[in-house]
């Protein structure tokens, strides 16, 4: 509850928490100026596509709580870019919200899908199925062996390194949205669907899914992973507006 009422009280009065005007960034989503003032990340390069191009993280906070956010894995699904983009800004707003939580971002787990529209990186493989996992099944779109596609290892390393509370990861669903989740993460999950109105999903009610993120997070190393799924095609910046609240209760562990 203390998130939903600090929301209330603080976004609207806060620049860029409404549908934008102005110019367009590289990414196509406009931006407020005052925000970019606001919000400048400081970005760091843990890994390269087989293009070379960089992915990217960012770092804020001081809090003792680890929480990973994972703007994209699948180049075809861009509808939590303005939620990667505002995040940062909302926990700037909050007061203590940076005192209570160290949160990385990574940027785009693959850019060159997201370059050419597609889901799959550059070599077509589904990163999002090259993961350490027991499930992990070798195939052409999924890799000869685990983590044999640099944008996996990155991610992979750095979440090692990190060894977060709590990861967080922006996909989207043709027909449908939901948060979906693997490992101890059905408290999370419950928090996110009473604030968002997504209903929960845990993985093992949907398609299989080898070697995912979540396999590997949640099955292996055990730490709780959300997976929000947006409804593919729907507009970044409703879909921000949709799950602000309940992204910012998970990261700071809030309940509702």
């Amino acid at each position: 509850m203390r998130v939903a009422i600090l929301l209330a009280a603080l976004l609207p009065a806060c620049v860029g928490f409404h549908a934008p005007v102005g110019g367009a960034n590289e990414t196509g989503i406009a931006d407020a100026t005052a925000d970019a003032a606001i919000w400048s990340p400081d970005w760091r390069t843990i890994g390269t596509s087989h293009r070379g191009r960089p992915i990217r993280m960012t770092r804020m906070g001081r809090g003792p709580r680890r929480v990973l956010w994972v703007g994209g894995i699948h180049g075809d699904e861009r509808e939590g870019a303005v939620a990667t983009a505002q995040l940062p800004r909302v926990l700037l707003a909050l007061p203590d919200a940076l005192d209570r939580v160290t949160l990385t971002i990574v940027e785009d787990v693959n850019p060159d899908g997201t370059a050419q529209g597609t889901r799959g990186n550059a070599r077509g493989v589904d990163l999002n199925r090259n993961y350490p996992a027991p499930n992990f099944r070798p195939s052409r779109f999924f890799g000869a062996r685990p983590l044999d596609q640099p944008e996996a290892q990155a991610l992979h390393d750095l979440i090692l390194d990190e060894r977060p509370h709590v990861v967080l990861v922006a996909h989207a669903w043709r027909g449908d949205h939901f948060i979906n989740f693997d490992g101890p993460a059905a408290a999370l999950a419950a928090t996110f669907a009473s604030l968002s109105g997504y209903r929960v999903q845990p993985s093992d009610g949907i398609a299989a899914t080898p070697g995912s993120l979540g396999s590997w997070v949640g099955g292996t190393l055990g730490i709780p992973i959300l997976t929000i799924e947006y409804l593919r095609g729907r507009d970044p910046w409703s879909a921000w507006l949709e799950t602000r609240a309940a992204i910012v209760a998970v990261v700071l562990g809030d309940r509702p």
